[in-house]
């Protein structure tokens, strides 16, 4: 079969598509892991969780408050769901989380597991599993633009825009500023850094809440283009923690790269081979731990 450049490169930008929403999403557990050495495994949930929080803010609002015509629209979404779901984090971190520090990592894991199938539970009860338009997409960001290529809508752009402004802004602040560098020492040294007067456990919330607020923002920048659904988290959680394995568990640079090029690979391949557009991504990580056990990106223990 001929497969035509035009082909691979209209896969290649959808692919970039789907790539920035791997990113976003391993970028906040490689946060939370990187520096907490938590495993989130709620983060999926709290992507659903960020989606229906603007579709419900946008559609149930108003009536709610017998105000019919008032909502949430898209814009001031990005912002509060962000900053609602990070809160919702944070209060997880200080009334659970937060006990289980001194334990194996393995207890963390099955908690933010099981927070997670209490999420998805809830809203299943209440919502449609096949998922719910989100309608709230602005003028602005209707229709399609030319790429010379393809035609690629306006509003996938803007997703694949904003959510590279944000990876990248992120890996700036923990990479590259003093606020980063603290964040760095209080998870490797918190004596020393409480020494200095710095309130490590607030740091540590506040870290933990960031990490939920990505997943978040996530979640609405997602709902116009994916229906909005249950299950829309669990369907994506496994393939983002693949994606924070090849990248290295805790790899800020490695979860933005490896998210952006696993989604383009994916893309390609359902040109290329349709049936292995499902799997390809794990096979990549079998070989990567074969090889690099650390991950692309990560550090071997000493």
């Amino acid at each position: 079969m001929e497969i035509s450049m035009m082909a691979i490169l209209s896969q290649l930008m959808l692919g970039l598509n789907n790539g920035v929403f791997y990113a976003l999403l391993s970028l906040g557990l490689a946060v939370i892991f990187g520096l907490l050495n938590i495993v989130n495994f709620a983060h999926g949930a709290l992507y659903m969780l960020g989606a229906f929080a603007a579709l419900l803010g946008y559609s149930e609002l108003g009536p709610l408050l017998g105000k019919p015509d008032f909502h949430i629209n898209y814009w001031a979404a990005l912002i509060l769901v962000p900053l609602l779901v990070g809160a919702v984090g944070i209060l997880i971190e200080k009334t659970m989380l937060k006990r289980l520090y001194r334990f194996d990592h393995l207890y963390g894991l099955l908690l933010t597991f099981g927070i997670s199938l209490i999420l998805q539970g809830v809203f299943t009860n209440y919502f449609n599993v096949a998922g719910t338009p989100y309608d709230a997409k602005p003028p602005i960001l209707e229709g399609v633009a030319n790429l010379g290529f393809m035609m690629f809508p306006r509003y996938r752009l803007w997703a694949i825009a904003i959510s590279l402004v944000v990876c990248f802004a992120t890996w700036y602040v923990i990479e590259r500023t003093k606020l980063g560098s603290y964040l760095r020492a209080g998870t490797e040294n918190p004596e020393l850094v409480k020494a200095f007067g710095i309130n490590v456990p607030l740091m540590i919330t506040l870290t933990y809440g960031y990490g939920v607020a990505l997943a978040a923002f996530a979640g609405v920048v997602a709902a116009p283009i994916y229906s909005v659904s249950p299950v829309m988290g669990s369907e994506i959680i496994i393939t983002v923690f693949a994606v924070v394995v090849i990248g290295g568990m805790g790899s800020i640079m490695g979860a933005i790269v490896t998210g952006l090029l696993l989604g383009m690979v994916e893309g390609v391949t359902k040109v290329v081979y349709p049936p292995a557009s499902n799997t390809v991504i794990f096979f990549i990580m079998v070989i990567v731990l074969l090889i690099k056990p650390a991950g692309l990106f990560g550090r071997e223990q000493q």
